[in-house]
């Protein structure tokens, strides 16, 4: 009988971390090709002093979530060589973009930015927070910073922009 116990605890503890395991090998929101931000739009004619930032997020089926995006502008201090967070201004707060429903949804911020002073540059980048809701209750949540690569993002100037960063010189 004790032989019998040992088995069968073996058995139970085995059972239980099974799905244990494939939760640690499940994908995670981070890994979905779906989840990612660039740069689209950089100090262009079209758009002078101004950096546009595209983002994509996964849905996650669930008709009762929504999703929303937060678009946000560092800059590298060159000083100490880390990138900082800007004021208010370049920060879009959190901007709802839809049901989560859906297999992505995608969306975008500019931002005008007041030129550098003559013989100057700045060197930015993006960061996109993401939040999937109930009601008012966060779910899930991500950030990204920006990286180039996505080719055909709407609102691109010129049409197939997509970097990690953006440099504006006077």
């Amino acid at each position: 009988m004790p032989m019998l116990r040992v088995v069968l605890a073996t058995t139970l503890a085995l059972a239980a971390a099974a799905p244990l395991a494939q939760a640690a090998n499940a994908p995670t929101v981070d890994d979905s090709p779906f989840l990612w931000a660039t740069v689209n739009i950089c100090d262009t004619t079209k758009h002078p002093d101004t950096i546009g930032i595209r983002a994509s997020m996964p849905g996650s089926g669930n008709a009762k979530e929504r999703m929303y995006m937060r678009f946000q502008v560092q800059y590298w201090r060159d000083s100490v060589k880390k990138w900082a967070p800007t004021d208010a201004t370049v920060d879009s707060g959190y901007q709802a973009v839809g049901s989560a429903k859906y297999k992505r949804r995608e969306s975008g911020w500019n931002f005008s930015l007041t030129p550098p002073p003559e013989g100057q540059t700045y060197r930015l980048r993006g960061i996109v927070s993401y939040q999937w809701r109930i009601g008012k209750k966060v779910v899930r949540s991500a950030s990204k910073r920006t990286h180039s690569g996505h080719k055909n993002t709407q609102g691109a100037d010129p049409k197939t922009f997509s970097a990690a960063e953006c440099t504006i010189t006077r």
